[in-house]
């Protein structure tokens, strides 16, 4: 009897579990068929949102919360900008009698009265990138919104007798906002720079409008304007380059670095010297940059790693066109450690460009890896061209693949640097040729490296090489001809103690770099012994004491 009992609750818990399974599954099939919901469209009054975040941190005279609004609008919410939004936010946060509010006004005017700032083209994508994802429910929902707002609401039965007239009036519109009486400085410049942003983004000329801002900002000297300042001269600087004028703001830029080394504000120092650095390299002016950059001190642990990045690089490109190759390659390796991993992909993409010609110049062979960068593989192949040409030391290939990409080149302002691999090319094929034969007239070394001069340059370039050590041979000036030495192993000389210890001095300046990055926790520090108060001071050496008693009372023991 007792088994049969327990037989049918076993039955009884079998069916109950498969009961509970089915609508477990039942349950994740209809979470797996849920659409998500839309985004929250974006308004006038999330930028409110954020200028009220930014008055908070101005009457607690704290800057994160600035750079944290800044950091916001440059990563969510540039793209989303537009005229209607912008003017509406400079109505209701601006005074009336204000000077600015006219004038940033005028430049939103100049917006287009499309979606958003940016070309058209890139709205389709987006929009068609949101039907993708969210499929026709959501411009369903929109368009139910859109006419649920024009109804007017019910609130009462006698509302739903009402005549068909008075259902079809329009919503109440919302109560317009008093403007404020005062305005604070840094509210100003940041709607002036979100403007300055749409109008660089829309391919509206803004060098005016920048320049006005520039000057607005020179009326003030705070503290909390400084994550403001920054952004604000990189943006007047992109205005005027867009335009070709970059030469017109050199001296703005020379004084803005100026005050803003003695001011101590470090990120508003580092911007405006890559931004001077960029202007001398951008008319090739390399003595002043050398000059500049040679006298600036700089305090890495307070300024942001991209600006760092940048200025690794333009030290690179400074370096490597006064013949420092080894100083320039490490600082452009240093460029790209420090900038983003996985973004920043045109920047990147410009520094492995500098990267690969150092380091061809050096005698070094760039990995094959390197030109197949995501997104970048078609821009590296011309440089992958180059390198295989130096590496087979075919002088013919190197001058063909020279001649085809010399726009993409001179453009790339790399080409003054590819002038010199020429050399390089020369010496590869050398050292080939010393390595497969033991002895070789000179007019078939002219042959094999295709030089135009005859054997009197191919006896040249040979006992040039000889005298830098590319290669060990002599060269018999009455037969005419080269012969190679013996080769020696090389690691019986110190050329791999050499590689090695280049190796760990990079790894311990890496290390060393990443602990001085690292951030602690104030909580979980140690107190110091000078911050005690005299109770706890007492109660630390009374417990001292006690652990000094048993430690003397063990040892008696140990005695005995």
């Amino acid at each position: 009897m007792s088994k049969k009992a327990n037989k049918d609750a076993m039955d009884v818990d079998d069916n109950t579990n498969k009961s509970k399974d089915s609508k477990s599954t039942k349950d994740s099939k209809e979470k797996k068929t849920e659409t998500p919901a839309p985004p929250k469209p974006f308004s006038a009054s999330d930028i409110q949102d954020e200028i009220n975040e930014i008055t908070k941190a101005v009457n607690t005279q704290n800057t994160l919360p600035i750079s944290r609004v800044l950091r916001k609008f440059f990563t969510a919410e540039r793209r989303k900008i537009n005229r209607s939004i912008l003017t509406t936010v400079v109505q209701n946060n601006f005074p009336t009698n204000s000077e600015l509010r006219g004038q940033i006004l005028a430049a939103i005017s100049q917006l287009p009265e499309s979606q958003s700032s940016l070309p058209q083209r890139i709205t389709s994508i987006l929009a068609a990138g949101s039907k993708f994802l969210f499929g026709d429910e959501s411009e369903s929902a929109s368009q139910d919104k859109m006419q649920t707002d024009e109804a007017p609401a019910a609130t009462t039965p006698a509302a739903d007798s009402t005549s068909s007239s008075s259902s079809s009036a329009p919503a109440p519109a919302p109560a317009p906002v008093t403007p404020p009486a005062e305005i604070l400085p840094e509210v100003q410049l940041y709607l002036g720079l979100i403007t300055l942003v749409a109008l660089i983004d829309a391919t509206v000329p803004s060098t005016e409008f920048a320049t006005l801002l520039v000057s607005t900002l020179n009326n003030f000297t705070r503290r909390t304007l400084n994550p403001l300042t920054a952004k604000l001269y990189f943006y007047y600087s992109r205005s005027y380059e867009v335009v070709g004028r970059l030469a017109e703001i050199r001296s703005t830029l020379l004084s803005a670095q100026r005050t803003a080394s003695l001011t101590h504000d470090e990120e508003t120092h580092i911007t405006v010297l890559n931004l001077l650095l960029r202007n001398y390299l951008h008319y090739n002016l390399y003595d002043q940059a050398d000059k500049l950059q040679a006298k600036t001190t700089l305090k890495e642990d307070s300024i942001s790693s991209n600006q760092l990045a940048r200025f690794r690089y333009y030290q690179g490109r400074i370096k490597g066109i006064q013949l420092d190759y080894s100083g320039a390659y490490a600082c452009l390796q240093e460029a790209l450690t420090k900038s983003p991993q996985g973004l920043a992909r045109g920047f990147r993409t410009t520094v492995t460009k500098f990267a690969c010609i150092v380091q061809l110049l050096i005698g070094e062979i760039p990995e094959r890896s390197i030109f197949r960068m995501r997104g970048a593989k078609q821009q590296l192949t011309p440089y992958l061209g180059i390198s295989q040409a130096v590496r087979n030391g075919d002088l013919t290939q190197f001058l063909a693949v020279v001649k085809e990409f010399e726009q993409v080149f001179r453009k790339d302002k790399t080409y003054i640097l590819i002038q010199r691999l020429r050399h390089n090319v020369i010496k590869t094929g050398l050292r080939k040729i010393n390595i497969s034969y033991s002895k070789i007239s000179l007019s078939d070394v002219c042959e094999k490296l295709r030089l135009d001069g005859g054997e009197v340059d191919a006896e040249f370039i040979v006992a040039k090489a000889i005298r830098d050590g590319v290669i060990e041979a002599t060269v018999d000036h009455e037969h005419r001809w080269m012969r190679s030495k013996e080769n020696v192993d090389v690691y019986v000389t110190g050329e791999p103690l050499d590689n090695f210890t280049e190796r760990v001095r990079y790894c311990l300046k890496m290390h060393n770099e990443a602990v001085k990055a690292m951030r602690y926790n104030p909580e979980t520090t140690v107190k110091k012994k000078n911050d005690e108060d005299d109770e706890e001071r007492e109660e630390r050496k009374k417990q001292e004491q006690e652990i000094a008693d048993k430690l003397s009372e063990v040892d008696e023991d140990d005695e005995i």
